[in-house]
C-alpha cells in the first residue's frame, strides 16, 4: 500500500491480525496517513514515563496507545460482522464509498 493511502477512517471497527495483540478488537481513534499507521483504543499499550513539570507535581509513569502499521489491521464490516478486505467503489450518483468484499455490501463510516 502507497504511503499516505488507507481505507480505515476514525471510529472503524478493527482487529488486529498480526503482533502480540493479535485478534484483538478496537475502534480506530486516529489515523496517520503519512506514516501508514493507525492507533486503536486499548490496544498496542505502552508506558510512558513522564517528567514533573511543575515544583508541586510528581513524575508518573502514564500507559497510552502507540501507532500500528495498517498492514496489521483488518476492518470488521458492520454489516455482516466479519472481518475482510475492504474495496472502494462509486454508487449511481457519483459518490465513492467503501464495500465490505465478503457481503458486497456498501458502507458509510460512522465518523
Amino acid at each position: 500500500m502507497a504511503k499516505g493511502k488507507t481505507y480505515l477512517r476514525k471510529n472503524d471497527q478493527v482487529e488486529v491480525i498480526a503482533g502480540k495483540d493479535k485478534g484483538r478488537v478496537g475502534k480506530v481513534l486516529k489515523v496517520i496517513p503519512a506514516k501508514n499507521q493507525a492507533v486503536v483504543e486499548k490496544i498496542n499499550m505502552i508506558k510512558r514515563h513522564t517528567k514533573p513539570t511543575e515544583m508541586n507535581q510528581q513524575g508518573q509513569i502514564v500507559e497510552r496507545e502507540a501507532p500500528l502499521d495498517v498492514s496489521n489491521l483488518q476492518m470488521i464490516c458492520p454489516e455482516c460482522t466479519k472481518t475482510g478486505r475492504i474495496g472502494k467503489k462509486y454508487l449511481e450518483d457519483g459518490t465513492k464509498v467503501r464495500y465490505c468484499k465478503n457481503c458486497g455490501e456498501a458502507f458509510e463510516s460512522k465518523a
